[in-house]
């Protein structure tokens, strides 16, 4: 068996995460339409502001939306962090939804501060590479929503993953009932949701983006594309930076979608080896969630009070946060 428990905890002293939760949304507020990472297309841009047009929002595009640096980036790093920098000290944008992901925030991760991400709590959606600015977020107090973006909304917005997360940004908050998986361990736990996705937020570690120093957090991966191995990789570089403790700060591991990953192992799956390490740990882990690059993208509350139940029957995962609840039954 593989193991982790016996890995010195080389980190500082754990921070106490505390997050505020912004204000719902509601008819007419005006939403950033912002490309932190990679460029989309103006026509996608604009397909993704109809959408919200008729959920009743009002969309506006970041003044350097629609730019491209090098081939793939939206824009040089000034420039992607001159719109981040403007639609959160707008105090009339209410929200920013992210047009895409791909790759770029790491760039600026000492860009913004910390005060300054959390001076005017607004919701941001995203995942992907967005995952960084949700651990800035988690660091500077404020909650975000992971899940689906700009460049998904502008196929029409009437999916189960944008129209959660529509009904989210709005004021329903979902409670999660899922299916049983066969590598589940089972148990209770409760802690602020952090984590996204393993290569973006892996790298991040030490830095003002690196949520997984707080005490007490339910941990949360995807991946997409990446080799079974690269990921055992990501993973044990977190436990040689203490995340997985003596002390027990991350009381529970929720698995999301590893969409098009290898399988160069003898492992049954990615799960299954993770579940590996972290069998002696005796915390729960939820597996299967779906959450990712998979066609079903489920919104995550991050930086929210989070409880998970992992049973024999099925787990429950709920947001200890404001708002009408809905459940939601995962299969």
């Amino acid at each position: 068996m593989l193991m982790l428990a016996s890995l010195p905890c080389l980190n500082s002293q754990p921070l106490t995460l505390s997050t505020t939760q912004p204000p719902f949304l509601k008819a007419g507020d005006r939403v950033a339409l912002l490309s932190p990472s990679y460029a989309s297309s103006l026509g996608e841009v604009d397909s993704t502001a109809n959408v919200l047009r008729d959920w009743g929002l009002v969309p506006v595009i970041g003044p350097n939306v629609g730019k491209v640096f090098a081939g793939k980036y939206a824009g040089t790093i000034a420039e992607r962090v001159a719109d981040l920098r403007w639609a959160l000290n707008d105090t009339t944008i209410k929200a920013i939804i992210c047009n895409r992901g791909g790759y770029g925030t790491i760039h600026y991760i000492n860009a913004i501060s910390l005060e300054e991400w959390g001076a005017h709590p607004k919701w941001l959606v995203g995942f992907s590479d967005i995952t960084t600015l949700h651990g800035l977020l988690t660091r500077a107090g404020v909650m975000s929503i992971h899940g689906t973006m700009g460049l998904f909304l502008a196929k029409g917005g009437t999916d189960s993953s944008s129209t959660l997360m529509r009904d989210l940004i709005l004021g329903t908050v979902p409670r999660y009932e899922v299916a049983p998986h066969p590598q589940n361990i089972e148990g209770h736990a409760t802690g602020v949701l952090v984590g996204g996705n393993l290569c973006t937020f892996a790298p991040n570690l030490g830095t003002q983006a690196d949520a997984l120093q707080g005490e007490d957090f339910i941990l949360f991966i995807e991946e997409v594309e990446e080799s079974m191995h690269n990921v055992d990789r990501q993973f044990y570089m977190l436990a040689l930076n203490g995340v997985f403790g003596a002390k027990g700060r991350c009381k529970g591991v929720v698995l999301g979608d590893f969409t098009d990953c290898g399988n160069e192992f003898t492992f049954e799956s990615i799960e299954a080896m993770l579940r590996q390490y972290l069998l002696p740990l005796g915390i729960p882990l939820l597996c299967g969630f779906p959450a990712g690059h998979d066609a079903v993208n489920l919104p995550l509350v991050m930086g929210a009070p989070v409880t998970l139940d992992v049973r024999n029957d099925g787990a429950t995962l709920q947001f200890g946060i404001d708002g009408r609840q809905q459940e939601v039954k995962v299969e």
